[in-house]
């Protein structure tokens, strides 16, 4: 027989487990402290080059990012799909400029050309997670479209420059490196592998020239022909090339110089065969004259063939912003934080709506990533502590209006305050206070309320009481902590108190 227990097991609501899906994270009020402020001097820096704010929504139409459905049941591989009332697919956007390239298209001829915009936002990408690898992440990106020449690559280059060094990043702790996606044409036709049916092998080389940092030329060579084992004992099947081509390849790999004009000789000399590629080094050669022009080439940017990701995406320049100072690695080995944003020319992206070719160029910050490297480098500053509201006590509960009136007379004057709006004591109160992050409380109980007072302590000089060196220094200190000043000085000595510990209203 069933009991009454049982029963009322049976029928109680399940508690649900409270847990985050993977790839996904929350973000605490210091946290987006930082990022709001990083994000407004990034801000401030696009528009001073012209850029102007556009948002487009979360959600597309999928065939306009881009991605096509395998088949009619299974969303798309990398994105979040899902089909309307109408059997239309709709993705979440899984970066900034494929919605740029539709919102231009749709309002061409309304929008000025060349158009200059910017956004941030959220996107998301429907891949395993992993250390470093969300499903959700921000960029912020800056993009012109309808300018053909170099001159708006160039700008670019300068304009993630100035980004960096906006938001923190001093000179010479990062690079603005730039590579051209019609080089590496030149190369790969130069070796023998241009055209579709080498698409495959294409992208191994590409994959291969990527880990030249990591690897040395040495291990890039073995990727370029018959294979691999690492240090795990684990075989990496190569691209495959002959000793000639791979001879190209480590070259091309190699012409970096001390100066962009040997650089640009070496380049040069390695796809002196190819149309395609000649025009990719006199876009670069052209880059690097506007960089220098405007003052970029003292190692801010500069010209380097290691550049190779994205280049199936990009159709001429791209470049990607390094920072080069190094961090501890998970086993303790010092190893430098990489990549922070990256962008290039995407010419055929708007062209997809249009039916003609609409030039483009654009690139995008990593702002999660950039974020940990302020933080590394201790760049946050005040920005990392989101400094609590001032607290007004509740001593006596009949008095709950006056108490109110003394939180919008703060308010009034643009100080953050709130009233302590629980059903606890004293005590618990001043804890609520401290973990609120609050410099200082008001509090008023009968015996200042007769006065016509308020008492105002501060709660960041009190957690240092106990450190007084002497008495002397101790009743002074407390003097300062905790002081009672009438109901109409109370504007002013609040204001002291903030201003004590870096606050000014």
């Amino acid at each position: 027989m069933t009991s009454p227990a049982d029963i009322a097991k049976d029928t109680a609501p399940r508690k649900v487990e409270a847990r985050l899906p993977r790839g996904f994270g929350d973000r605490g009020p210091a946290e987006l402290a930082a990022m709001r402020g990083m994000l407004e001097q990034i801000r401030a820096t696009f528009e001073l080059y012209g850029f102007e704010a556009v948002e487009t929504p979360f959600i597309e139409y999928t065939e306009a990012l881009g991605k096509f459905l395998p088949d009619q049941d299974r969303p798309n591989e990398g994105v979040f799909s899902f089909q309307d009332d109408d059997d239309q697919w709709l993705s979440l956007r899984y970066d900034l400029t494929a919605p740029l390239a539709r919102y231009v298209a749709e309002h061409f001829d309304a929008l000025p050309k060349p158009y200059r915009s910017y956004r941030n936002g959220y996107v998301f990408r429907n891949e395993k997670p992993g250390p470093g690898r969300f499903r959700q992440f921000m960029q912020f990106d800056a993009d012109t479209v309808g300018a053909p020449g170099v001159s708006a690559d160039a700008e670019m280059c300068m304009l993630m420059a100035d980004t960096l060094e906006a938001v923190g990043i001093k000179r010479g702790d990062y690079v603005i490196k730039v590579n051209n996606r019609k080089v590496l044409d030149g190369v790969m036709e130069a070796i023998g592998l241009a055209g579709d049916e080498n698409a495959t092998r294409r992208l191994i080389v590409l994959r291969a020239i990527d880990k030249l940092d990591r690897l040395g030329p040495e291990g890039v060579a073995a990727l370029l022909g018959a294979g691999r084992k690492d240090e795990s004992g684990d075989f990496t099947k190569g691209a495959g090339l002959e000793a000639k081509a791979i001879e190209t390849i480590l070259a091309f790999t190699s012409a970096k110089a001390d100066t962009a004009s040997v650089t640009m000789a070496n380049l040069a000399m390695v796809v002196s065969s190819s149309v395609i590629g000649a025009e990719g080094v006199a876009e670069l050669a052209d880059i690097g004259s506007l960089v220098a022009a405007g003052g970029y080439d003292d190692g801010r940017v500069v010209i380097d063939p290691s550049v190779v990701r994205g280049l199936e995406y990009y159709t001429g320049p791209v470049f990607e912003a390094e920072l080069t100072f190094e961090v501890k690695g998970d086993d303790g080995k010092p190893v430098r934080f990489g990549s922070v944003a990256g962008g290039g020319r995407y010419d055929g992206l708007v062209a997809r709506f249009r039916g003609e070719p609409v030039p483009a160029t654009g690139f995008s910050v990593g702002v999660s990533r950039l974020l940990s490297a302020l933080s590394v480098l201790g760049k946050l500053g005040g920005q990392a502590e989101a400094q609590g509201p001032v607290v007004v006590l509740v001593m006596d509960k009949d008095q709950i209006a006056h108490y109110q009136k003394l939180v919008s007379t703060l308010r009034q004057a643009g100080i953050k305050a709130e009233l302590y709006l629980g059903g606890s004591g004293m005590k618990a109160q001043m804890k609520y206070a401290d973990k609120r992050g609050s410099v200082c409380v008001v509090i008023q109980g009968s015996d200042e309320r007769e006065k016509g007072e308020v008492l105002i302590k501060d709660l960041v000089l009190g957690a240092t009481l106990s450190s007084a060196p002497d008495r002397d220094a101790y009743l002074k200190q407390q003097a300062e902590a905790q002081f009672a000043v009438p109901e109409t000085g109370m504007i002013d000595a609040v204001r002291k108190v903030l201003a004590r510990h870096g606050t000014h209203y």
